[in-house]
């Protein structure tokens, strides 16, 4: 979900190989197996604290699962997502999916118990905020690495540093966004966003990472919102992969009756 350092050197996505042996399309391959395809499912207990310019706070708890559907042997393809929020009151019984696609749009929905309506989220909301956060919709079950162009700008010490600028630069509302990928574990560990302008407006940051059942895995993150001075802290507990999740806990039946694994 990292920094950019200095523009150093550009290469561009024509599939040039780099001193490592990497090229870009690898490198952001990498990335996205390491940030959302660890194992073939997962889950995990987390908590969003919600800090506006004030320090006034807001809480949400929720778990997410996470469901890897294989084509043959290739994975970093289709995957299935849902959150199911306990906390607070006014939260409990929320619950979002997402049927990932590795071609075409993600399908998206958001089920409001108090109203018992179930809610299509269009393409366009993916940028919007997730449940009053500082994360987006498309923060949970990740950004497609086709969407954008993406460039090396440097891999000098413990990070690639990549440019990743949108092709379809209006269905986004920044000009392009940078990261800084750890070399060891190919996880993002600062992301910012640019908007129109060219002013840094927003960012994404690794706290901390453990390794779980062999797996490098994010326990904590936190998005800013340097336009208004406000952020969001994530924090997980108790990850878990390969726990035996099937797709038939995916389905929309799911958002009314999620699992309790």
């Amino acid at each position: 979900m990292i920094r950019l350092i200095l523009m150093v050197l550009s290469i561009s996505i024509c599939g040039q190989v780099y001193s490592n042996d990497l090229s870009v399309e690898e490198i952001i391959a990498r990335a996205n197996q390491a940030s959302f395809y660890a194992g073939d499912d997962g889950r995990s207990d987390a908590r969003m604290m919600i800090v506006d310019a004030q320090g006034n706070k807001q809480m949400r708890q929720f778990v997410i699962y996470r469901k890897d559907i294989m084509s043959g042997e290739v994975d970093n393809g289709d995957q299935n997502f849902l959150v199911v929020f306990s906390r607070p009151s006014d939260v409990n019984g929320t619950v979002f999916l997402v049927h990932k696609k590795a071609e075409g749009d993600d399908d998206r929905w958001l089920y409001l118990p108090a109203l018992d309506l179930e809610k299509r989220i269009a393409a366009s909301d993916n940028r919007s905020s997730f449940v009053g956060s500082d994360f987006f919709y498309e923060d949970v079950s990740g950004r497609h690495p086709k969407a954008d162009v993406h460039e090396v700008t440097s891999q000098d010490g413990d990070f690639y540093a990549i440019k990743s600028t949108p092709k379809d630069a209006d269905a986004v509302e920044f000009s392009y966004y940078t990261m800084n990928i750890d070399k060891q574990t190919f996880l993002p560990i600062e992301v910012s966003y640019f908007d129109k302008q060219g002013k840094k407006y927003r960012q994404v940051e690794v706290l901390k990472v453990e390794e779980v059942q062999g797996h490098a895995t994010v326990m904590q993150s936190k998005v800013s919102n340097l336009n208004t001075g406000g952020h969001t802290l994530m924090a997980f507990r108790n990850p878990q992969y390969d726990v035996g999740l099937t797709e038939a806990d995916f389905t929309s039946r799911a958002l009314k009756n999620p699992p309790r694994k």
